[in-house]
This record gives structure tokens, C-alpha cells and sequence, in this order.
């Protein structure tokens, strides 16, 4: 009897130790508690001490945390043609834990098939020169229509980064050529651009010059301050041909 007594003692003990791990239950302040009683929900539980009925309680964590998902590469053929692959990032989090819980069997796995065919659709429907240069706008609307198919699930899509956009050899090989052939380009343009100024600076000088012909012979003398510096044993002086105008007219009376 006495050997009954403990087993029955220790039954007891071990089923209300059973009793409060089933019912105290303590969640953190980034987690919520979506309780369902007998299969329905009642209102939400958390975070501190939480204490519910075993058997008829059955209680789902929920974490509020922003989750960072990454969405893998996608083969896509984009509105030219050109086929890319391309992955991205999606950051979201449950703003309704009751929804995320209850409009969707895993919405974690929901959301990643989403951001995936998204990504398909947006990408699909760009141009390549688009995806490479307009990133922030294909983000941004990436952002809003996964946003809009996630709502009534109770889920928040705050950013999606497109990461990296990886093309064929070909088509690095003619961006390569492309690139060379606009940097060549601007550079005959500034080389045009220099020598027009030059012409314009050199009118000038001339006009400056025949209006004042004493102009000329200071030039004359700098040139050859400039050539003596250098110690050079022959000098080639230009004699003006106004000078030997006099010369001329003797000669031919």
C-alpha cells in the first residue's frame, strides 16, 4: 500500500510538472503568441509570462523581427531579348501575426515564391540598358507589388534589392566594345573642341597683330630671347618683309 502511495506521489509530481511546462510559456519582446483554444484563435499572447490550458491551448510563436530572405537566380529573358541571371534580396516582416498565421500555410515560403515570380515578371518586362542603369525604379516597383500580394497575409515587404546581374560572355564582349567606342567618341569631340579654340585664340591674335604691326616685331624679339636660353649656336632671324620693301623699290627705278 505504502509502495502504491509513492507511485501514485510521484505520478502526481510528474504530471504537474508536465502541467506547468505545457502552461507557462514566456516569449520574448520581438515574439507574439497566436493562441488557438479548442481551433480558435483568441487574442494574441505576449511578450512576457504567458500561461495558457494545456490540451485545449495550442500556441504558435510569431516573430516580429524584419526577416532577410534571399531569393535565388533567376533565369530571365529580358523585353530585348538578352538572357540574364539575376537574384535579389527581399527584407519583410509579420505586422499581423493572427493573418500570417492564419491566411497562409508558411508564409515564409509563400513570400520567397512571390519575390520570385515577381522578380521573373518586373526583370522580364525591362530592358537590359533599363536594368543597368534605372536599379533604384526596378527595386522600388519590385518593392510595391510584392508588398501589394503579401498584405493580406499580414506581411510587410519594407526593401527589395536586386544584387547581381550576371550576362553572357557575348553580351560583356559588345558592352566592352560599346563602352570603347563612346569613350573614343568623346575623346575626338574634345580634341575637336581644343583645336576650335585654338583657331579662335590664334584669329584673334592675328587680327590684334594686323592692327598693330609693332606687335610683330616684339614677338620677333622674344623669340630670340627664348632661343638664346638654350644656347644654340645657329640663330634663324625672320627679317619682315616690310623692311626690304625699301630695298625693292631701288632696285627697280
Amino acid at each position: 500500500m505504502f509502495q502504491t502511495s509513492f507511485l501514485s506521489f510521484v505520478f502526481l509530481i510528474i504530471l504537474i510538472i508536465y502541467f506547468l511546462s505545457s502552461a507557462i510559456k514566456i516569449l520574448k519582446e520581438y515574439e507574439r503568441g497566436v493562441v488557438f483554444r479548442l481551433g480558435r484563435v483568441i487574442p494574441l499572447k505576449g511578450p512576457g509570462l504567458v500561461i495558457i490550458w494545456p490540451i485545449i491551448d495550442k500556441m504558435v510563436k510569431v516573430s516580429l523581427r524584419t526577416i532577410t530572405m534571399d531569393v535565388p537566380p533567376q533565369d530571365i529573358i529580358t523585353r530585348d531579348n538578352i538572357t540574364v541571371k539575376v537574384n535579389a534580396v527581399v527584407y519583410f516582416r509579420p505586422i499581423d501575426p493572427i493573418k500570417a498565421i492564419t491566411e497562409v500555410e508558411d508564409y515564409y515560403f509563400a513570400t520567397s515564391q512571390i519575390a520570385q515570380t515577381t522578380l521573373r515578371s518586373i526583370i522580364g518586362q525591362s530592358q537590359l540598358d533599363e536594368l543597368l542603369a534605372n536599379r533604384e525604379q526596378l527595386n522600388s516597383e519590385l518593392q510595391k507589388v510584392i508588398d501589394q500580394q503579401t498584405e493580406p497575409w499580414g506581411i510587410k515587404v519594407t526593401a527589395v534589392e536586386v544584387k547581381n546581374v550576371d550576362l553572357p560572355s557575348e553580351m560583356l564582349r559588345a558592352i566592352a566594345k560599346q563602352a570603347e567606342a563612346e569613350r573614343e567618341r568623346r575623346a575626338k569631340i574634345i580634341h575637336a573642341e581644343g583645336e576650335l579654340q585654338a583657331a579662335q585664340k590664334l584669329a584673334d591674335a592675328a587680327r590684334i597683330i594686323q592692327s598693330e604691326p609693332a606687335t610683330l616685331q616684339l614677338r620677333f624679339l622674344q623669340t630670340l630671347t627664348e632661343i638664346a636660353t638654350e644656347k644654340n649656336s645657329t640663330i634663324v632671324f625672320p627679317v619682315p618683309i616690310d623692311l626690304l620693301k625699301v630695298f625693292l623699290k631701288e632696285n627697280l627705278k
